[in-house]
């Protein structure tokens, strides 16, 4: 379906002004903004205009009750220049499998799409160049209804924003796995990617940063010793020249990355196995020397190079080195920047300008 998307662009772009050797994390932004409005039951409007603030009256439902969902993704380029987008029609999917978790109204797909390809196109500039760097894109969706009472707004607003980003860890880090507060439940949102999810995130992972570590370990609600993922993103353990990641069970997010690297890993002819896995096995790994290396994977950080895992006052090493995963980052990038074919058919290509 095509839709009648309105344009109203800058005259002067500011990503002439950008080093791209040096972007500040997160608190850089594009030109543009793709934006849509629910009302009366349907999404109307879509349009791509400057990037301003959005006037929000106080009452507004998301701020008072949380009905607030968000995807991450990034655009980068080939090497004659091409933006790319990584498998979109999946982050289109997750966003109403969010939605519909959070009770609000689905948002067409092929629309979230669309919208996408038209801002990369008109925001192609910003995109960096460099190895590991991407156009950030934060499609989110959110109750901007001014109504105080327990329901389902009415009125919802959707947009698009994007930011330039370097590479988010550039050393192997530190996890500690946290034993007191959880990250999610099963039958609750963990696999929603909700605001909410985050927020009840930071002050753990605040914690876990004042005792010298970079994330936070998440183990399960109840027992506190089945893994489920690290603070943004999902995780793998090879152990004795196996591939393990925690199945997902209704806590654990569907990482758009992680299921890629699930068919990489199988395409390089490793065993993958989604299963339950706990602290005390990785423990024992580490100290009969099974353990062979973990990575982290997400949209922001790509693939994070695991050291050590911080327990109580028990260090647990797990390697200084990560062949799997560097191959398996080699793999991506060389994707996403059309350095290696991709069979896999997970590439969404903007050939030429498409907004008029």
């Amino acid at each position: 379906m095509s839709y009648n998307i309105h344009f109203n662009k800058v005259t002067n772009s500011k990503a002439t002004t950008l080093d791209f050797d040096n972007i500040p994390l997160g608190t850089t932004f594009t030109d543009h903004m793709f934006i849509c409005e629910y009302e009366n039951g349907a999404w109307t409007n879509p349009r791509i205009e400057p990037l301003a603030l959005i006037p929000t009256h106080p009452a507004a439902m998301a701020l008072h009750y949380g009905q607030a969902i968000f995807e991450g993704m990034k655009a980068t380029v080939d090497s004659n220049g091409t933006p790319m987008l990584f498998r979109p029609d999946k982050n289109a999917a997750r966003l109403n499998f969010s939605a519909e978790r959070m009770g609000m109204p689905l948002f067409p797909e092929d629309l979230f799409v669309e919208g996408l390809k038209h801002l990369v196109d008109i925001e192609r500039n910003w995109i960096p160049p460099q190895e590991g760097s991407a156009l950030y894109l934060r499609p989110f969706m959110y109750a901007d209804e001014p109504f105080i009472g327990m329901r389902a707004a009415t009125h919802y607003k959707f947009i698009i924003m994007a930011s330039p980003s370097g590479p988010f860890f550039t050393k192997r880090i530190k996890l500690f796995a946290e034993t007191n507060y959880i990250r999610a439940a099963e039958g609750g949102t963990g696999e929603a990617k909700a605001a909410g999810n985050y927020a009840a995130a930071i002050r753990p992972t605040e914690l876990a940063k004042a005792k010298g570590y970079d994330q936070v370990l998440w183990l399960d609600a109840v027992e506190h010793k089945y893994i489920q993922e690290v603070g943004t993103m999902n995780i793998f353990f090879k152990i004795n020249g196996e591939m393990i990641t925690p199945k997902r069970d209704g806590a654990i997010l569907d990482g758009i990355t992680r299921m890629s690297v699930i068919d990489i890993l199988k395409d390089k002819g490793y065993e993958v196995i989604e299963r339950a896995i706990t602290i005390d096995e990785i423990k024992e790994a580490a100290s009969n020397g099974t353990l062979e290396e973990a990575f982290g994977t997400g949209t922001a950080v790509g693939i994070a190079y695991i050291q050590e895992i911080g327990m109580h006052n028990e260090i647990i090493h797990v390697s200084n080195e990560s062949p799997v995963g560097l191959e398996v980052n080699d793999t991506l990038n060389a994707i996403k920047t059309g350095k290696q074919e991709d069979t896999f058919g997970w590439m969404t290509k903007i050939e030429k300008e498409v907004a008029s």
